[in-house]
């Protein structure tokens, strides 16, 4: 028997069906607010596992439709390519990123003359897979140059702008490189090419596995705290991202993902931007060990990436797209 005085109002009423948790749902997730990252690799019908990454893989170039067809299939609106360049290729000025055979190059052209528009494609601008050091700029004397990076990143997305990429996306954290790109593009006529700034990217410990996929880990000299923010820091977030809109940015990133979810609102909040979130390596990595040690299950993927949508992420770059996608479908 209930004694006393009872709440009039009582929540869980709204939670006894699941009709009525649907119609009161303030927060969804479909398979268009996915981006699928796609690791490329040399060679002729190569699939490589990323021993860090169970259930990643690298994909020669002649494998990509298969996985693109199935994106396709998945309806994941955009994939996003990143390449594991060969050491022997790699220089402390990461010339390779202006060669128009490289595998981003190549990727680009073969999926652009197979799928059209069909599929958007997006490309990292930055020199970290091509450098012999493992940073994103030039490196000189253990100082990452800002300027003289800038002069490469932009024949790097002007290239790839010209091979079919849709969206470029500077991830190399060098001041300035938005406004130069936006005004390299411009000039060259490529008005339609979007530019995603990762604005706001930390000098992170989640990243190890993507080097490990990429090839800078055992690479990489020293750390990337000089030009990657501070993970104490909110308020340099704003400054970064109010800079890259005035340049010209059309969205933005936070990378990584679920650790700046604050991040991600009070960007949303203030500035009213798409804001894409990259769900990184090292989260992809610590949910797939819970999961294949039956630690978690796998509806904490959706868990994890409704987060990324409550706080008011526009879309989410993950390494589960594909799995995902068909089970929201």
């Amino acid at each position: 028997m209930i004694t006393g005085k009872y709440p009039s109002l009582r929540l869980r009423r709204s939670r006894k069906y699941n009709w009525t948790r649907r119609l009161i749902r303030e927060n969804d997730l479909s398979a268009s607010d996915l981006i699928l990252p796609i690791f490329l690799t040399e060679g002729k019908n190569k699939k490589l596992k990323i021993k860090s990454m169970p259930g990643v893989f690298k994909y020669s170039i002649n494998l990509l439709p298969k996985i693109i067809d199935e994106a396709l299939s998945n309806k994941i609106p955009m994939i996003a390519f990143f390449p594991s360049t060969p050491d022997h290729k790699k220089n402390n000025d990461g010339t390779e990123a202006l060669n128009e055979n490289n595998l981003v190059c190549k990727a680009l052209k073969a999926t652009k003359k197979k799928y059209k528009n069909e599929i958007g494609l997006m490309t990292d601008v930055a020199l970290d897979p091509y450098t012999s050091h493992g940073h994103d700029g030039l490196l000189k004397k253990n100082i990452i140059l800002n300027d003289e990076t800038l002069n490469v990143l932009i024949k790097q997305s002007l290239l790839q702008a010209e091979m079919g990429s849709d969206i470029l996306a500077p991830s190399d954290m060098m001041d300035g490189r938005i406004g130069k790109i936006r005004k390299a593009l411009d000039k060259k006529n490529f008005y339609d090419t979007q530019l995603l700034s990762y604005a706001v990217k930390y000098a992170s410990n989640f990243y190890g596995p993507f080097r490990d996929a990429v090839g800078s880990r055992s690479a990489l000299k020293g750390d990337k705290k000089t030009y990657q923010m501070d993970f104490s820091n909110s308020d340099e977030a704003l400054r970064e991202v109010a800079l890259d809109i005035k340049e010209g940015a059309d969205l933005v990133m936070v990378k990584p993902g679920m650790p700046y979810l604050d991040i991600i609102r009070i960007i949303k909040n203030k500035f009213k931007i798409p804001v894409f979130a990259y769900q990184v390596s090292g989260e992809y990595s610590l949910i797939k060990h819970g999961i294949n040690k039956n630690i978690i299950n796998q509806n904490a993927i959706i868990e994890s990436l409704i987060s990324f949508k409550r706080s008011g992420a526009s879309a989410i770059v993950t390494y589960f797209a594909n799995d995902i996608a068909k089970k929201l479908d």
